[in-house]
């Protein structure tokens, strides 16, 4: 059992003297499918596990990724942002997507609502379609806001790899969420009878 502070005072004395926001830096030991094990440069070793600083898949990057080794890989260095004490796991917990600018909210500052948008289709879902506007930034576009005329299925528009062009309706920040429009990116249409 490595719970309580008499068992490892030293690990517990180092854990319990870290700030939320407090900058880490370590080099990755070992790379697991729930997340990375960090060996912090401070402080003491871990008893059990391969680093005492550990960083969830979540936490990796703000990215899509497949896999942790296509963000970091073991033996590299990284500087994370303190998040919490496990005092479970007697780990400190880590982000490393913190210490980045979020590309989600760059990108928002430099759009606008009623913007025009060219991007590209990259899946199809029964209520709409997703559009990548920039690296690993996509918005959705409701399957109503895809023509003038109403359509049962987006395949009925558009397929993946199709180029569109958007207009943005809505940017929700707290939710990282990019909402578009492709009909009012084209006013006019064959059918004049479906016009606003």
């Amino acid at each position: 059992m490595m719970r309580g502070p008499s068992e490892n005072p030293e690990l517990w004395a180092f854990l319990e003297s870290l700030h939320c926001g407090k900058i880490l830096s370590g080099t990755v030991t070992a790379i697991e499918r729930f997340g990375v094990f960090v060996a912090l440069d401070d402080g003491p070793d871990h008893p059990v596990f391969p680093g005492v600083g550990f960083i969830t898949i979540p936490q990796l990057s703000w990215r899509r990724f497949e896999e942790a080794s296509d963000v970091v890989q073991v033996g590299q260095r990284v500087s994370c942002e303190f998040l919490q004490f496990d005092t479970w796991n007697l780990e400190a917990r880590l982000s490393l997507r913190a210490t980045q600018p979020d590309p989600f909210q760059v990108f928002a500052d430099g759009i606008a609502v009623g913007q025009k948008l060219h991007g590209q289709v990259t899946k199809l879902a029964p209520f709409g379609v997703f559009v990548q506007v920039a690296d690993g930034l996509e918005g959705l576009v409701h399957l109503r806001e895809l023509t003038w005329t109403p359509v049962e299925t987006p395949s009925d528009v558009v397929q993946v790899g199709d180029e569109v062009t958007v207009v943005v309706t809505e940017i929700d920040r707290e939710r990282r969420r990019l909402i578009f429009s492709r009909r009012r990116a084209h006013p006019t249409t064959d059918d004049s009878s479906a016009l606003p």
